[in-house]
């Protein structure tokens, strides 16, 4: 989720405007944040989409898994 917290730093977006735009609550944003949770996949599009961001699937490293 570093990637997130990047992404709404560098918009100068705060969690709690972050809240508005998405409709996703404050609090839970702050738990993807700091992986205390573990959302669902339409919650996390519904935050990046707000940030202007997608997901994408890429493949693992070699070696990985």
């Amino acid at each position: 989720m570093s990637e997130l917290i990047e992404a709404r730093n560098k918009q100068g977006i705060s969690q709690k405007k972050l809240e508005e735009v998405s409709g996703v609550s404050q609090p839970v944003i702050a738990r993807m944040e700091t992986g205390k949770t573990s959302p669902q996949l339409d919650t996390v599009l519904k935050v990046l989409a707000s940030l202007g961001k997608t997901l994408a699937i890429v493949p693992l490293e070699q070696g990985k898994s």
